[in-house]
């Protein structure tokens, strides 16, 4: 399937703004089942722009500097995707959950997609007891892998609201436990803290969905925005494995992924500072549209 992606982001500043430094993780990355044919970004008012390293996390970087002062400031990214991505299928031959972590714990990768990089905490997915003890009922150690990953992944699906109005961006996943309701963001932090807590690999992947379903199929929660979403290492054969718990669904043909962290902090799709005064808003639209 290929995907054009179009997503535009507008600040409105009550006073205009003389400066901005900021980091985009707009471009989405080269990853298996997917790939990138055509990138476009344009700013208005217009800015400087030049690659950045990645600090943490999978993703494509771009430093923008604008020094024209303005009231708006509108960043439109767009892409053209191709998703080839088969569909998981659960087996009973498939590894355990045990020894996941263990082969994870003697991997010696030391590259961005290292299981190693994705085991720990981080600080946005603080150890949890009470987020780990919830998810251990679906984490039994002789579990096979995926089937522990998707019946995690509809657990969370099944027992938490999506609540737009329940959380914000640094809403900690454990308010979010508490209140049993949030956004995908929430959810994937949820179902990360716990696979962690049972020492498995997990990492925050951000992206887009479809916007409009197939015909027959029901719209996926989260379309019209930016995504969140799990991966799950699997181990060398499987690799990483998508799963959605907001739609309690595999990553499969309707996903693209942009970026991949340990939690949202690593590759939110826009961060730094603005020099101005007064208050600001944030606009943010997103349409991707089947080409085929």
């Amino acid at each position: 399937m290929r995907y054009q992606i179009r997503h535009v982001t507008r600040f409105d500043y009550a006073e205009p703004a003389g400066f901005a430094r900021c980091n985009l993780r707009l471009k989405p990355i080269h990853w298996s089942g997917q790939r990138l044919e055509d990138y476009h970004l344009a700013v208005e008012p217009g800015g400087d722009t030049a690659p950045a390293r990645a600090e943490a996390g999978l993703a494509n970087v771009t430093r923008l500097v604008v020094e024209t002062a303005a009231r708006t400031l509108t960043i439109t990214s767009s892409a053209r995707v191709t998703v080839d991505r088969l569909l998981p299928i659960p087996d009973p031959g498939d590894p355990t959950l045990a020894t996941i972590a263990a082969a994870a714990r003697v991997s010696r990768d030391m590259g961005a997609a290292s299981p190693a990089a994705y085991l720990f905490p981080s600080p946005r997915i603080p150890l949890d007891p009470a987020i780990a003890a919830w998810c251990a009922a679906e984490l039994a150690p002789d579990r096979p892998c995926l089937e522990a990953a998707i019946g995690l992944a509809r657990a969370i699906q099944r027992d938490f609201a999506f609540d737009p109005t329940a959380t914000l961006v640094d809403t900690p996943a454990r308010e979010a436990f508490d209140r049993r309701g949030g956004v995908c963001q929430d959810f994937a932090q949820i179902m990360i803290g716990g696979l962690r807590a049972a020492g498995l690999p997990a990492a925050y992947a951000s992206g887009y969905l479809r916007t409009l379903p197939p015909l027959g199929q029901p719209r996926l929660v989260g379309a019209d925005a930016t995504h969140a979403w799990v991966l799950l290492w699997c181990g060398d054969a499987l690799g990483w494995v998508g799963v959605d718990p907001t739609n309690g669904i595999w990553m499969a043909q309707d996903h693209v992924v942009m970026a991949i962290g340990r939690d949202y902090a690593d590759i939110a799709p826009i961060d730094g500072v603005i020099l101005g005064s007064g208050a600001q808003a944030m606009h943010v639209s997103v349409d991707v549209e089947p080409l085929d």
